[in-house]
């Protein structure tokens, strides 16, 4: 069985959106049991679950930005 070159670059796309994804998850104010839940579903169903995340997903950040030229919108 030969596995093409999209095949190989879609594979790849998807592991580092849902990576991405994940590590914006971390990020977030939610529980850790929320996110757990959000991380399994978005590799359990990686395009489907980047929809359901975009929106339903936890919006924030734990800590603001930490200088005054960061935070100046």
């Amino acid at each position: 069985m030969e596995i093409s070159i999209l095949t190989v670059i879609l594979v790849l796309l998807i592991l580092v959106v849902d990576a991405w994804l994940i590590a914006s998850l971390w990020k977030s104010q939610k529980s850790q049991q929320v996110k757990l839940g959000w991380a399994a579903l978005i590799i359990l169903l990686p395009v489907i679950g980047w929809i359901i995340w975009a929106r339903f997903g936890p919006r924030g950040m734990d800590e603001p930005p930490s200088s005054s030229e960061h935070a100046k919108g």
